[in-house]
């Protein structure tokens, strides 16, 4: 893999805050770092799953979508997984910064394994991620900003990491949500507005990302979304993007710990997720770690420490740091590693992401003006 990572590349983290440059100006801070077009109101719709990779191979599928001129080379971070991704766009800091290291890492204070989209421990989010979100810089000084999304996210952990500060409008429906997005980048001369669609992540989750399933709901997105662009004000660039892309894992791909209890001599806890786990060692075990999953994997991951992951994560801060795996294993090609004990739902599951493939990290920032 000639580019194991995102070390200089434009990432997702942004485009909220490009978004926000423009229809702000300068005074706010944002930079528009991502080059968009001028426009009084932006509203930004992130597809679950969406991959570009993914996207352009099924382009004749989504031919409004495909049509869309995109800005090149974004990445959307490491790990290429929904709660880091949000967190990322929503924050316009990446997870070496704002602490949402992945779908599930350590929590330092008391070495239990969190889940950050279920949100399973009694973490506060407000303490877990502690910076101001994008919508909330730009609500408090006066402007319209938004998130809509399904009602049940209200509140949760990761929309208090990722969205808080702005007023947040719960849908029950898809078409409550394209008329609500309309409705609320309407209400003021200059508005950002945040949405989110999540069928297509749980259709690869469920069906993988080559399946018939995948395609039907890729079909239904791409028409869902020219209707939210005829339903907005002229004066309203439509960005869509994506948190991740998405690689399907054949049963011959996949590497369960149980098998090799060895590898987890030293290890006290396991986390992550299949395509990027981490793995907490005391710290005179970490280089020992690292070196036993090497040789166990090869050339099928990159194995890192801790202290190996700035251009991944960018600079990890002090409170974030006990977060990470003081080694990390990220899987190439269709490698996963697995473990029955700690994640047996993850076996049943086709498609998977989280990892520095291409496939992975490259997302659409797709403009329709």
């Amino acid at each position: 893999m000639s580019r194991p990572g995102p070390a200089g590349r434009h990432g997702l983290h942004e485009v909220m805050t490009s978004a926000a440059a423009v229809v702000a100006g300068p005074d706010l801070g944002f930079h528009d770092t991502l080059g968009l077009p001028d426009a009084r109101r932006y509203v930004v719709l992130l597809v679950d799953g969406m991959g570009e990779q993914l996207l352009r191979e099924h382009a004749h599928l989504a031919p409004f979508l495909s049509s869309l001129p995109s800005v090149p080379d974004v990445v959307c971070g490491v790990p290429s997984t929904t709660v880091t991704s949000l967190t990322s766009l929503g924050t316009g800091l990446r997870a070496g910064a704002h602490g949402v290291v992945g779908y599930t890492s350590r929590v330092p204070e008391t070495g239990r394994r969190f889940n950050a989209l279920a949100w399973d421990q009694p973490v506060d989010a407000l303490q877990w991620q502690r910076h101001p979100t994008v919508l909330q810089r730009l609500h408090e000084a006066g402007l319209n900003a938004a998130s809509v999304n399904e009602s049940r996210f209200e509140g949760s952990g990761l929309t208090l990491c990722s969205q808080r500060g702005a007023p947040f409008h719960g849908v029950g429906s898809v078409w409550e949500r394209l008329d609500v997005v309309a409705d609320v980048a309407e209400d003021a001369d200059r508005s950002l507005v945040y949405a989110y669609e999540s069928r297509l992540d749980h259709a690869g989750h469920a069906h993988g990302s080559t399946s018939q399933e995948w395609r039907d709901v890729l079909v239904t997105v791409d028409r869902e979304t020219a209707q939210l662009r005829d339903l907005l004000p002229d004066d309203t660039v439509l960005l869509v993007t994506a948190d991740h892309g998405m690689v399907d894992l054949p049963a011959e791909g996949r590497f369960d710990v149980a098998d090799r209890p060895d590898l987890l001599d030293g290890v006290d806890l396991l986390a992550g997720e299949a395509r990027f786990r981490h793995l907490y060692t005391a710290r005179q075990e970490r280089e020992a770690v690292a070196e036993r999953w090497r040789a166990a994997c090869g050339d099928r991951a990159v194995v890192r420490t801790r202290d190996e992951l700035d251009d991944w994560f960018g600079p990890l801060a002090p409170e974030v740091a006990g977060r990470v795996g003081d080694v990390v294993v990220a899987s190439l090609g269709d490698f996963g590693v697995f473990s029955t004990d700690d994640f047996p739902l993850e076996m049943r599951m086709k498609g998977f992401h989280g990892s520095v493939t291409e496939a992975e990290l490259r997302i659409p920032v797709l403009l329709a003006t």
